[in-house]
């Protein structure tokens, strides 16, 4: 393949979204995302992108975690 002269490229650019597990509060919680999402990623295995912008990919029962109060102020601001 050949490259322009002029065209850069940086290594240590990556535009892939950022799929790593949180660390602190928000694995704490169960978090809001649109119901479709959450079928796709079970059949996929992509990731979800919560209302508060937690992004994974869900393996664990919501139930037994407390709501994330930052999904649920956005929902409740979505829903007046």
């Amino acid at each position: 393949m050949s490259m322009d002269a002029d065209t850069k490229v940086r290594p240590d650019t990556d535009t892939r979204p950022d799929t790593r597990h949180d660390d602190g509060d928000r694995e704490r919680y169960a978090h809001y995302v649109q119901k479709e999402k959450i079928t796709e990623s079970a059949v996929t295995g992509s990731p979800v992108i919560a209302l508060c912008g937690k992004v994974w990919v869900p393996n664990r029962d919501p139930k037994k975690y407390p709501v994330c109060p930052e999904c649920k102020d956005i929902y409740a601001e979505m829903t007046k």
